[in-house]
């Protein structure tokens, strides 16, 4: 048990959650926001967001306090309430998401690059590619040593992350014009509606917050477990409203349509176009040193989400394996291999920044769609642990909400992000199948045979829009 002195008080609490979730997409926030919503739409879908997200970080608390024993990650929930076929898809759907993260942060560091080196384009031209892939093995190869962050590389990459996105802020403000703000307030012509416009931006809003889940992990550090909820509320409030401050000051700095030909990290090229060039390189320069600290922690956290899932039976035993410095290696080499592949993706397809951050977010939606629906399972039941001294209805109404804004985000995406999850959820199924029968189980129920069918008739439906060119990656 930890002494009371190296327990968490709020404000280290509070720290903590907010660290979690200011990641890259900031970077990156003002164009990805105006290629889809003018500011009026853009204030109603951050409103939806907020309130939906919030609703999510607390069915996580209450499912961290009432089911204690399900700490192997996100997915526990959905293998508890809804079975094996589930609960396996919701930690493979997590895990591509870590992955594809991964994919979208060397996309970007390369996109910035392209700054001073054209050839690298918007991260996504061979010679982007091929240093993305000589960054990557050199991380590989490290991790496979064991070395992970240090306190000091922590502390280097938080000054990077903040200090740029201050400094933005204080001259945003300053350069702000509201006559620029409020004249496409409700977005041009070609975007369409404000409920389309509201939907097109939905996406990006879950990866920008992504990482929200993960406040309940510091439940047993806390000095007071009150102190949790308490620096999950104030830690998110923090977040969104660092995170609006980005979108509409840089609204009111560049027209929307000017913005959203941006190109990422965008938020360099707003404080360009107020300071000038020296600028854009302050932007460049963190947004790198951020993201290459924060790379070594991802390519490690992606293998992590496997090993754990290997080690409980829902992956197979094969990717539980470490090498003789407790790295899980064979998760590790599998989940490099896969971005390798991605980046071969982003070369032939084109892909950008967006279009991966969108397709991560997509494959996010089923292990929160089926956690908060788990929460409400637990509150309808009202058992768990503390269920007597927690407000029953109160759970109640969080979960639904949660449940709501979950199926709300799985229409919000749309058909195209749905049929192109399902082309990567496919895949999964040979490696449950493997993990059922090293336990000589039989591999799916009646229900999850027909998901099953389902998922697979969406991926073969993917494949054939792909080839004739109605379904793009970009």
């Amino acid at each position: 048990m930890s002494a009371p002195s190296d327990k968490l008080g709020l404000p280290a609490l509070t720290a903590l959650v907010v660290g979690s979730m200011v990641g890259a997409g900031i970077f990156s926030l003002p164009q990805n926001i105006a290629r889809s919503a003018g500011p009026g739409a853009a204030l109603i879908g951050w409103a939806i967001s907020g309130l939906g997200m919030l609703m999510l970080a607390f069915v996580f608390q209450n499912l961290a306090n009432r089911r204690p024993q399900l700490d192997t990650g996100i997915y526990a929930y959905a293998k508890a309430g809804f079975g094996d076929y589930i609960g396996f898809s919701s930690a493979w759907g997590y895990w591509v998401c870590s992955l594809l993260g991964n994919v979208s942060f060397f996309v970007l560091i390369f996109s910035g690059l392209g700054y001073v080196v054209p050839a690298f384009g918007d991260g996504n031209t061979w010679q982007a590619v091929a240093g993305a892939s000589v960054l990557l093995w050199a991380m590989h190869a490290m991790v496979l040593r064991g070395i992970g962050q240090a306190a000091l590389i922590n502390a280097v990459v938080t000054v990077a992350k903040i200090v740029p996105i201050v400094v933005f802020l204080l001259i945003a403000a300053i350069g702000f014009r509201l006559e620029v703000f409020s004249s496409r307030f409700w977005g041009d012509v070609s975007l369409g509606s404000v409920g389309t416009q509201v939907r097109g931006m939905m996406l990006i809003t879950v990866w920008v917050f992504i990482g929200i889940e993960g406040a309940s992990v510091y439940s047993r550090r806390a000095r007071q477990r009150a102190d949790v909820g308490r620096a999950t509320v104030i830690g998110f409030l923090c977040v969104l409203a660092l995170l609006m401050l980005v979108n509409l000051l840089s609204m009111g700095v560049v027209a929307q349509p000017q913005l959203a030909q941006l190109h990422n990290p965008s938020m360099a090229y707003v404080l360009e176009a107020i300071v000038g060039p020296w600028g854009a390189r302050l932007i460049i320069i963190g947004m790198v040193v951020s993201v290459l600290g924060a790379l070594l922690a991802w390519v490690l956290l992606c293998a992590e989400v496997l090993h754990a899932a290997a080690g409980d039976g829902t992956m197979p035993a094969f990717l539980a394996r470490q090498n003789a410095n407790d790295v899980p290696a064979n998760a590790l080499w599998l989940t490099n291999g896969l971005i390798q592949g991605f980046l071969l993706v982003t070369l032939f397809s084109a892909s950008t920044y967006t279009s991966l951050v969108l397709l991560g977010a997509s494959m996010a939606l089923v292990p929160y769609l089926f956690s908060a629906a788990y929460g409400v399972q637990v509150a309808w039941r009202g058992d768990g642990e503390g269920a007597s001294r927690v407000p029953r209805k109160r759970d109640l109404a969080v979960a639904i909400l949660a449940t709501a804004y979950a199926v709300w985000l799985v229409y919000a995406g749309g058909v195209a992000q749905v049929l192109l999850s399902a082309l990567l959820y496919a895949p999964g199924m040979a490696l449950f199948a493997l993990a059922k029968r090293q336990h000589g189980q039989a591999v799916f129920t009646p229900v999850e045979r027909a998901i099953a069918v389902a998922v697979l008739a969406g991926a073969m439906m993917a494949v054939w829009g792909l080839w004739q060119g109605w379904l793009r990656l970009h």
